[in-house]
C-alpha cells in the first residue's frame, strides 16, 4: 500500500483520481493548489505525487524540485494537456517519474502509478542503496540525482553510451563516473580527443602500427584501441572523427577486432565504448557528414547533460568543491564568500558552463590576493554587470503595478450544475444536435447519480459505460458524484 497526494484544481480530476487510487488498495490525500500540495508533501511522507500543471497560483513544475525533496522523497508523476511536448520534457528532464495527459485515462494512469509503487517497494526490499560515486561531479539538485542514477545504470549495463551537452558542462567527467560504476572500474580509462587527430595518422593512433610501417615507424606503436582492452574507450567529440574513419571503427564496434597499420594479423579489444559531443549528429547524417549506422552503434545509451543555467541550485556545492581543489592545490587559500558574492554566481547564465564558472572563481580568487572574503569587487567584469542587470530589472518589475486582468471571452458560462438551455432551431444541424445531446445527456446523469447515491459500479453499470467514460462526462457537465 503506498500513500498517494494527488495536486490538481479541479476538483473532478481530484476525484477521479483518487477513486482509481484508492481502487488499487492505496491511500489517498488531495490538494486544490501549489501551496497546498507542498504544505501536504512536506507535512506528511508521499510515494507518489500526482502533479497537475498549471494551477491558480503557479506552474506545477516549478515547485518539482521541492517535491522530489519533500520527506517522502516521492516519485511525481505530471498531470499535462495533450501535445504539450516541452512540458513534458522538461518534466523528464527534471526528475519526474512520468506525465499523463488530459483528457485522462484509467490504464494510462494506473500504469505508470503501479511502475513507480513496485519500484520504491524494490528499493525498500534492497536495505542499503550502492553509493555512486561522483569522481568530482558536484551537485544535488533534482536534475543531478536523476543524472547521476542514470550514470550508475548506463555504468552497470556495459552498453555503448553516448554523452551530449554544450562545451563546459562535464561530459568527460561524467564519463570517467560512468568507468568508475562499472565493472571496468579497476581496467584503463582510455581518452581518445577525436578533434586532435590528425586525419594522417588517425589510423595509427587507434590501431597502432608494425615497425616500417610508414615513413618515420622507427618501431611498433600500441594504438588506443588495444589500450583500452578490458576497460573504457572515451571518444571525446566524436562528431570530430573524419569521415574516412568512421566506417573502419565501426567495423571495430562491431567485431571488437582491429589490424594496426602495416599488421598481417587482426587483434582484439574488449573495450566498453562512450562517446560525448556538443554536436547536433543527428543534423549532420542528414548532411553526409556522418554515418547514420555509426550513431546507432554508438548511442544504444544516450545521457544529455543539462547547462548550468537549468541548474543554478547546484553553483554553492560547485563552487565549494572547486574551491577546496584550489585550495589543496597550494594555488590559493580557503576564503568565505559575501551573499553578494554567490548571488552574482547564481544570477549570470554562464555560456561557458561549469568549466566558464572555474575559471571565474580562479580569476575572482587570484583578485583577492591575501583578503579572506570574496566580495562582488573580486568577480569579473561580465558577471557583475549582468547581476547590475537582474537587480535593476528586478528592482523594475517589483514598482509597477500588477497587468491589468486579461478581458473575459464574449458568451454566456452556464452555471455550474445547470442543464443547458435548449436553443431555438437555427444553425446547422450537427451543432443543433449536439447541444440537445448534451442537455439530455446532463440530465440523465444528473439524475442517475442521486438515484444510486454517487456510487460508480453502479452509475457504470446502469449506464454501460466503462469508468473512464463515465469521468469524462461528469467533468464536462461540471457534475459531483458527491
Amino acid at each position: 500500500m503506498a500513500n498517494v497526494l494527488i495536486i490538481d484544481d479541479d476538483g473532478m480530476v481530484r476525484e477521479m483520481l483518487c477513486d482509481m487510487v484508492e481502487d488499487q488498495g492505496h491511500r489517498c490525500a488531495t490538494a486544490g493548489s501549489l501551496t497546498q500540495g507542498l504544505a501536504e508533501a512536506e507535512a506528511r511522507p508521499y510515494d507518489v505525487v500526482f502533479q497537475d500543471v498549471y494551477l491558480p497560483d503557479g506552474t506545477g513544475l516549478d515547485i518539482l524540485p521541492r517535491l522530489l525533496d519533500s520527506p517522502g522523497r516521492p516519485e511525481v508523476i505530471v498531470i499535462t494537456g495533450a501535445g504539450d511536448e516541452r512540458v513534458a520534457e522538461r518534466a523528464m528532464r527534471e526528475g519526474a517519474w512520468d506525465f499523463v495527459a488530459k483528457p485522462l485515462d484509467m490504464a494510462a494512469v494506473m500504469a505508470p502509478l503501479a511502475r513507480a509503487v513496485r519500484y520504491r517497494e524494490d528499493r525498500r526490499s534492497r536495505h542499503q542503496e550502492r553509493t555512486i560515486l561522483r569522481k568530482g561531479i558536484a551537485g544535488s539538485s533534482a536534475l543531478m540525482r536523476a543524472l547521476m542514477h542514470t550514470v550508475a545504470l548506463a555504468g552497470e549495463s556495459g552498453a555503448s553510451v553516448l554523452i551530449t551537452g554544450e562545451t563546459g558542462t562535464g561530459k568527460e567527467l561524467f564519463a570517467r563516473a560512468i568507468h568508475a560504476n562499472s565493472p571496468r572500474a579497476a581496467r584503463p580509462f582510455v581518452v581518445v580527443d577525436c578533434a586532435s587527430l590528425p586525419e594522417t595518422l588517425v589510423e595509427s593512433i587507434l590501431f597502432g602500427h608494425v615497425k616500417g610501417a610508414f615513413t618515420g615507424a622507427d618501431k611498433a606503436r600500441e594504438g588506443l584501441v588495444a589500450l583500452a582492452d578490458g576497460g573504457t574507450l572515451f571518444l571525446d567529440e566524436v562528431g570530430e572523427l573524419p569521415f574516412s574513419m568512421q566506417r573502419a571503427f565501426l567495423r571495430v564496434l562491431e567485431d571488437r577486432t582491429f589490424r594496426p597499420v602495416g599488421a598481417k594479423a587482426e587483434q582484439s579489444s574488449d573495450f566498453r565504448l562512450v562517446a560525448a559531443t556538443n554536436r547536433q549528429l543527428e543534423a549532420m547524417v542528414e548532411r553526409g557528414e556522418f554515418r547514420k549506422d555509426l550513431l546507432f552503434r554508438i548511442r544504444s545509451f544516450s545521457i544529455e547533460l543539462p547547462a548550468l543555467r537549468e541548474r543554478t541550485e547546484d553553483i554553492p556545492e560547485i563552487v565549494a568543491l572547486h574551491m577546496e581543489k584550489l585550495a589543496s592545490g597550494g594555488r590559493f587559500g580557503r576564503k568565505d564568500f559575501s551573499p553578494e558574492f554567490m548571488e552574482a554566481l547564481t544570477a549570470y547564465p554562464w555560456p561557458g558552463n561549469v568549466r566558464e564558472l572555474v575559471q571565474c572563481l580562479e580569476r575572482s580568487l587570484a583578485a583577492a590576493g591575501p583578503e579572506a572574503v570574496l566580495y562582488l569587487k573580486h568577480l569579473p567584469d561580465e558577471v557583475r554587470v549582468s547581476y547590475a542587470r537582474t537587480l535593476v530589472s528586478r528592482d523594475g518589475a517589483g514598482s509597477q503595478s500588477a497587468p491589468p486582468a486579461p478581458p473575459r471571452a464574449p458568451g454566456v458560462v452556464p452555471q455550474a450544475g445547470a442543464p443547458a438551455a435548449l436553443p431555438a432551431a437555427a444553425g446547422s444541424w450537427s451543432d443543433y444536435r449536439e447541444t440537445v445531446v448534451g442537455a439530455a445527456e446532463h440530465e440523465y446523469f444528473s439524475h442517475l447519480l442521486r438515484r444510486t447515491g454517487g456510487d460508480v459500479r453502479r452509475c457504470c453499470a446502469e449506464a454501460g459505460v466503462s469508468r473512464a467514460r463515465l469521468y469524462q462526462i461528469l467533468q464536462k457537465h461540471g457534475l459531483s458524484r458527491r
